[in-house]
């Protein structure tokens, strides 16, 4: 037999030997594949909070945040990404815990804050309930779905769940246009209901919405030449030493440049401070910029009193 007859028989027989009828079973059967492990129905029940949404108090047309949910690590957490227009950032990462049967959320902020709460659906509803360590009160959260759009409430108690009060009422809406491409008209519009959206929060000693809506760097300047800070501001709505009877503006004016923005308008104070009436007219002017985020207010400037029925 030639030495060429030789290789091709050789060349046959390796041939056969790797055929692969005649390899290892176990080459060709298929690895196992583990379970998901949040594939029960009960890990589903907080996705509809997932999405990319516009945040709104309820009732108000101004946007105080842009938030955006979605479901990570299998499956098996809600990661919120939250932006607020005031300069307010936080993330939250919510998981079912199948050994305890109960939904956990732990919550952290650009301020060094941090809030976790548990609780379970009930009716449709998440309820999630803690204690805020910093501030010494019990927290309570509601998350509904209502028509494509999530109602999310919360309330603090200082007296250990026996009474509650509103802490923020919030509705998230699907993202639709950038803030950033509305046009000028619109955006006279948002920064004009923002800035009557403060005064109410001023008159009513809202500190949750002024602290949503003023930056921390925001500074505020009177006709006497005294300067508030942010702090300033929410430590004297907190305080209560001031009771607004009136507390409104008229004559408003919106001029825009590129993306900065300045309102004038005429604002009527009256009431009580520190148990001394006063009733004034001033002139303000206030200062907003354009960010990713949306329009912050931050600079206020207001003239001497105009008019003066009293003083303080």
């Amino acid at each position: 037999m030639s030495l060429i007859e030789n290789f091709k028989i050789s060349i046959f027989f390796v041939a056969v030997l790797l055929a692969p009828n005649n390899l290892p079973s176990h080459a060709h059967a298929a690895e196992p594949v583990d379970p998901p492990h949040c594939a029960a129905p009960t890990y589903r029940q907080f996705d509809f909070w997932a999405g990319d949404w516009d945040v709104f108090d309820v009732g108000s047309p101004i946007q105080v945040a842009h938030a955006k949910v979605d479901v990570i690590l299998d499956g098996c957490v809600l990661r919120e990404d939250y932006q607020g227009t005031d300069g307010h950032k936080g993330q939250s990462f919510t998981i079912y815990d199948t050994a305890r049967n109960v939904w956990h959320q732990t919550w952290v902020t650009n301020r060094g804050e941090l809030l976790q709460i548990e609780g379970k659906l009930d009716a449709g509803e998440m309820i999630l309930s803690g204690e805020d360590h910093t501030k010494h009160t019990l927290v309570r959260g509601w998350w509904k779905p209502v028509n494509g759009e999530v109602h999310e409430t919360a309330a603090t108690s200082r007296d250990n769940g026996k009474t509650w009060n509103p802490w923020f009422d919030l509705v998230f809406r699907p993202t639709t246009i950038a803030m950033s491409a509305t046009p000028v008209a619109d955006d006279k519009k948002i920064i004009a209901a923002l800035d009557t959206h403060y005064q109410l929060a001023v008159k009513e000693n809202d500190a949750a919405t002024m602290d949503r809506v003023l930056p921390d760097g925001f500074i505020l300047v009177t006709g006497s030449g005294k300067t508030y800070s942010k702090a300033d501001l929410l430590a004297e709505a907190r305080g209560g030493r001031v009771h607004y009877e009136r507390q409104d503006d008229t004559n408003q004016t919106v001029r825009i440049w590129d993306d900065t923005a300045v309102i004038t308008a005429l604002l009527t104070e009256k009431g009580i401070d520190n148990g001394k009436p006063f009733d004034k007219t001033v002139w303000f002017s206030d200062t907003y910029l354009r960010t990713s985020e949306g329009w912050h207010y931050v600079f206020g400037q207001s003239s001497s009193p105009v008019f003066k029925a009293s003083h303080r």
